[in-house]
């Protein structure tokens, strides 16, 4: 199993975290995601190879902005 951060800006609420978890956990390979509205981030585990564009891109198609958190691939 692999794991990425995403650093994820916009959210304001629980709402918006339950948006950007199920928008991740809909991705092809996806096994877990965890958002933090406090830390901004979202730790996502998947199995596979999953391209982190296609995680950065679904977030973003739920109203947020994303971007892989370097260094933590």
């Amino acid at each position: 199993m692999k794991k990425v951060t995403l650093n994820v800006e916009g959210m304001g609420c629980n709402a918006c975290v339950e948006k950007v978890e199920a928008a991740l956990r809909g991705c092809p390979g996806v096994v877990s995601a965890e958002v933090s509205l406090k830390k901004k981030r979202a730790v996502v585990e998947y199995e596979g190879d999953v391209p982190t564009e296609g995680l950065v891109r679904a977030v973003e198609d739920a109203g947020f902005e994303a971007a892989v958190k370097r260094g933590m691939i």
